[in-house]
C-alpha cells in the first residue's frame, strides 16, 4: 500500500541500544543562517522529525532556534515537543585535549538552545589515532552526562571502526555517517558497520546532484514516474540507511520525502548498486592515518 509523505518520516531507523531515529533527515550542510532558518521550518510543517547539522557548518543555533520557534508557534499542530525532534551535530576537530573536546561539546549544546544533542558524531577520523580516542572518550562522558543522548562517528573507514570498537569504551558508535549513493556504495564499510550493528547514515545520497541525467538512473525514474532525485532517496531508503537529502527549497524538501508511492524492484536495485564509481562529491577521509 502507497505511503504518504508523513508516513515516510514517521519511519525509524532502530539502533543497537534500542533507541530509534527518524529514517528521512533533512541535512544542512553548507546552509546560511537564514537558509537553514526557513528550511528548519518549512521541513517541520512538512513532518520533518530529523535535522544533520555540525560545528563545522556555523548553523547549530539557527537550526535549534528554528526548531524551539516551530514548536511554540500555531504551526506546531501536531503537537510536537522536543523530544519528538532529533538533531543531530558533530565535532569539528578531533584532538588529543580532552578538556577543550569536552568544552566544545557543551558549546554545541548551548548553541542549539536545545537543552542536549540527541545524536553527536566525530565529524571525521582525521587527526591520529590519540585524537580519535581521546575525542571519543569526551563524547561518551558527555552522553553519560546527559548533554548528548546518543553518539556516534562519521567517515570513519574500516581500520578507525576496527578501532574505537576493540577499545574499552563503554558506549560504542551507533552510527557511522558516510558518503553512499549508488555512484559511491562504500561495500567495505558497510560490511564493517554490519558486523558492528553499527547503522550507515548516508550523506550526499543525492550526489550532489552530479550524476542526475545518468542514463540508467534517468531510466529508472522514467520507469516508476518519478524523479531521479526521488530514485536516489528510496535507493538508500530500500537499504535500510539513515538518508539525509539537503534542499533548502520547500517544494523540493516534501519531493525528496515523497518516495512511499513506489518500490525499487530487485532488478532495478542491481542495477543502481552496479553504478559505482567510487565517485567523492566533495572529502574522504575514511583512508586517514
Amino acid at each position: 500500500m502507497p505511503e504518504t509523505v508523513t508516513d515516510m518520516l514517521s519511519r525509524r531507523v532502530k539502533l543497537s541500544n534500542g533507541l530509534s531515529i527518524p529514517q528521512i533527515q533533512l541535512g544542512l550542510y553548507m546552509m546560511s543562517g537564514p537558509e537553514t532558518t526557513r528550511a528548519v521550518r518549512w521541513a517541520l510543517g512538512a513532518g520533518y522529525r530529523g535535522f544533520d547539522s555540525a560545528q563545522w557548518y556555523y548553523n547549530e543555533r539557527e537550526a535549534g532556534q528554528a526548531i524551539l520557534s516551530f514548536l511554540s508557534s500555531p504551526e506546531n499542530t501536531a503537537g510536537l515537543t522536543r523530544k519528538d525532534v532529533h538533531f543531530t551535530s558533530k565535532l569539528r576537530d578531533n584532538s588529543t585535549n580532552y578538556d577543550a573536546v569536552r568544552a566544545s561539546i557543551s558549546k554545541s549544546v548551548k548553541a542549539s538552545g536545545l537543552g542536549y544533542i540527541d545524536l553527536f558524531l566525530l565529524h571525521s577520523p582525521l587527526g591520529g589515532r590519540e585524537a580519535r580516542l581521546t575525542s571519543w572518550k569526551a563524547v561518551e562522558d558527555a552522553v553519560l552526562a546527559g548533554e548528548v543522548k546518543m553518539a556516534g562517528v562519521s567517515n570513519y573507514g574500516v581500520k578507525h571502526l576496527d578501532e574505537v570498537m576493540s577499545a574499552p569504551f563503554k558506549i560504542k558508535p551507533l552510527v557511522n555517517q558516510i558518503e553512499c549513493h549508488p555512484f559511491n556504495t562504500q561495500p567495505e564499510i558497510r560490511a564493517a558497520c554490519e558486523k558492528y550493528g553499527i547503522v550507515i547514515e548516508a550523506y550526499a545520497p543525492l550526489a550532489r546532484g552530479m550524476r542526475m541525467k545518468h542514463p540508467v538512473l534517468t531510466a529508472v525514474a522514467k520507469k516508476y514516474g518519478v524523479t531521479p532525485a526521488q530514485v536516489l532517496v528510496r535507493w538508500s531508503v530500500q537499504h535500510g540507511f539513515v538518508t539525509l537529502p539537503k534542499s533548502t527549497k520547500k517544494e523540493r524538501l516534501v519531493e525528496n520525502a515523497d518516495v512511499g508511492r513506489f518500490e525499487l524492484a530487485e532488478e532495478d536495485m542491481e542495477k543502481l548498486d552496479g553504478l559505482d564509481e567510487k565517485l567523492v562529491t566533495d572529502w574522504d577521509p575514511t583512508d586517514a592515518d
